[in-house]
């Protein structure tokens, strides 16, 4: 016997607010706030006083929406990946809940205090990420792209294309090592 608080979400989902109106609003509101942030369609007012402009940034934002929702394979996606991408983060926030256990009753900044750990675990995440969305987009054999390139690698690992990919990211890797400023010492150095 279904509960009243299950029939309304079926209600809810029958009437399409998780197919239409939440990927609706999601894409309004990302591509609303990137076109005010960046102000690529001008600006209104001069100086400090300039801001966006809304009329612009909102109409493209909704025609963009739009054509989001009448994509039914890009809703799909966005309906498969964002939850995995939710327990993502709810994996990152208890480990950070973890590790504030064991630290002084202080501001916890992971990005300052621990730097190659941060930029390892935003390196991380935005692999996962990418995983997550590419795992979400089917192909015409059924098959997700996620699936396919990890049946390929997992197929061609001696191949080629897989090693040349390899030996480019050690160069890439390597590159990045080498070109990056030193940090200052402390102290200026010599006495």
């Amino acid at each position: 016997m279904a509960s009243t608080l299950e029939n309304a979400i079926q209600f809810f989902r029958d009437f399409g607010l998780f197919d239409v109106v939440l990927p609706f609003l999601l894409v309004f509101t990302i591509i609303f706030a990137i076109l005010e942030k960046t102000r690529i369609l001008g600006v209104e007012g001069s100086g400090e006083k300039a801001v966006g402009k809304k009329n612009l940034n909102s109409m493209v934002a909704f025609v963009i929406a739009l054509l989001v929702v009448a994509t039914n394979k890009i809703v799909n996606a966005l309906n498969q990946a964002l939850p995995n991408v939710v327990l993502l983060m709810v994996v990152s926030i208890s480990f950070l809940l973890l590790i504030g256990v064991f630290r002084k009753t202080e501001e916890f900044d992971f990005s300052d205090k621990h730097q190659g750990y941060y930029k390892l675990f935003v390196l991380f995440f935005l692999i996962a990420v990418i995983w997550i969305f590419m795992d979400a987009l089917p192909r015409d054999d059924g098959l997700s792209w996620g699936d396919y390139f990890f049946n390929y690698a997992v197929n061609n690992a001696s191949g080629s294309v897989v090693a040349s990919f390899v030996f480019l990211l050690i160069i890439v890797g390597t590159v990045f090592y080498v070109v990056q400023s030193p940090k200052p010492t402390e102290g200026g150095g010599r006495g």
